[in-house]
């Protein structure tokens, strides 16, 4: 094997990633071309609308925030060996108790008000995880199923709070408004994006400590690396699910605590595009890195930043993104076809060392 072969093969993640998603772009091109559409002209619509000022930069890091939260949250649950699907709903539990919580009046200085209000989400959230965690250890229930059966309970659950018994007067669909004390600041006056943005990154470096410093993060690494090796070195794996589970559930929590304290300002019916499902795509990108996941986050940020300019600018579908972050996920969860690509896994010449040697 050649030593460019073993240098693919020793950044193998990084590379899959990286190459997977030109492919998702290259073929959403091709794609773009057969619709009778310039992909050229699109993508560079899409990177001004993006990048191409402050305000734009701006609502990038705007529309990546939740991004960053759910990718972290199905990452976790990932590493455990666990397919979260429920991190929408999860989402949307910590956003409906952090904006019962933040729409009371409570005798608390606006600072700590706003912390309980987020420390009340990150519980919900935190709660409605764990549930699966439980029914997954001790029922044996499969974890798909029941998250995403628990998606339409929780979503519809939400939904008629905010149509009927918390309904703000006047309002269509939503609650009152989070009193001011409560809501996170803004970070440029006159712009649109908060302290939400460092919340997101603050809790990805947490994330990357508790993963890689800690006991759990070590048992949870076990666990998703062998969970038969793990259990016979004495590991509880039970245990470790429910707790990535708790984990995960809380880091969706989070998001949804965050967002109504910044950007919704209170619970809007549907106020998630399916942030909870274009985290998986956010953690296939970064291979399930949590610092990639910051920079994975941005870039789907990114793009549907410029998809909104797009809308405005022509007649192109801005469902083009959601086919790239679908292409994403396809590519990075077939390997061997990227190592093909790359000729990673190019057979050595005769008379070469073996791949086992």
């Amino acid at each position: 094997m050649s030593k460019l072969s073993n240098r693919l093969m020793k950044t193998s993640p990084i590379v899959i990633s990286l190459v997977s998603f030109v492919l998702a772009i290259l073929v959403s091109c091709v794609i773009m071309l057969l619709c009778g559409y310039d992909p050229i002209f699109a993508y560079s619509v899409i990177i001004e609308g993006s990048l191409g000022s402050v305000r734009s930069l701006t609502n990038t890091l705007i529309q990546a925030t939740p991004l960053i939260f759910t990718g972290l949250a199905f990452m976790v649950g990932k590493k455990a060996t666990l397919i979260n699907l429920g991190v929408e709903g999860q989402m949307y539990t910590g956003a409906m108790v952090a904006a019962l919580v933040g729409m009371t009046p409570l005798p608390l200085p606006g600072i700590l008000h706003l912390l309980l209000a987020l420390v009340c989400g990150v519980i919900g959230g935190g709660l409605a995880g764990a549930l699966i965690g439980f029914l997954k250890v001790r029922f044996g229930s499969n974890e798909v199923i029941t998250t995403t059966m628990t998606n339409f309970i929780i979503i519809n659950f939400c939904d008629y709070l905010v149509n009927y018994p918390l309904k703000a007067e006047g309002a269509v669909a939503q609650t009152n408004k989070i009193v001011d004390g409560a809501l996170l600041g803004k970070m440029i006056p006159g712009y649109q994006l908060t302290w939400a943005i460092v919340i997101a990154v603050l809790a990805a470096l947490i994330v990357k400590f508790v993963l890689e410093k800690t006991r759990f993060g070590y048992e949870v690494r076990a666990v998703g690396l062998n969970m038969k090796a793990a259990e016979t070195a004495g590991i509880k794996v039970g245990g470790v699910m429910m707790k990535a589970m708790l984990f995960s559930g809380a880091l969706a929590g989070l998001c949804g605590a965050v967002h109504v304290t910044s950007v919704g300002k209170r619970f809007i019916s549907g106020f998630s595009p399916g942030y909870g499902f274009s985290g998986i795509s956010v953690a296939a990108l970064a291979s399930d890195s949590p610092l990639g996941i910051i920079l994975a986050g941005i870039i789907f940020g990114a793009l549907k930043t410029g998809a909104m300019y797009l809308n405005m600018m022509s007649q192109i579908p801005t469902e083009f993104v959601s086919v790239i972050q679908a292409l994403v996920v396809i590519f990075v969860s077939a390997p061997l076809l990227i190592r093909a690509l790359i000729g990673a896994d190019r057979k050595p010449k005769k008379g070469g060392r073996s791949h086992a040697e």
